[in-house]
């Protein structure tokens, strides 16, 4: 089986509704939300990160790039929670760091 290609740290991003956030912790899940949960108001970025996190899975780039292209991705789709405005209470309860 593949190593889901885990982040230093997580991406947290907000979908669906709002108030519902996810955290990302790999370029495995990365892709998954890329291509499943993603909003459809996607653009280059988008398709740039799905792409990069995949090249991640097979070993041709390094994670904190599918870390950083996934930023871009949800900045591009307005749904990245920057760090700051993250109340520890909203994260969920799986939250491991």
């Amino acid at each position: 089986m593949m190593d889901s290609k885990p982040f230093e740290r997580p991406v947290v991003v907000e979908l669906g509704h709002v108030g519902k956030y996810r955290q990302i912790r790999s370029a495995r899940e990365a892709a998954e939300c890329l291509m499943t949960a993603w909003p459809l108001n996607r653009g280059p970025r988008h398709r740039d990160a799905l792409d990069t996190c995949l090249k991640v899975l097979e070993g041709y780039r390094s994670t904190a790039d599918a870390r950083q292209a996934l930023i871009e991705a949800a900045k591009e789709s307005e749904v990245l929670v920057p760090d700051d405005k993250l109340p520890d209470d909203k994260l969920p309860d799986d939250r491991l760091h």
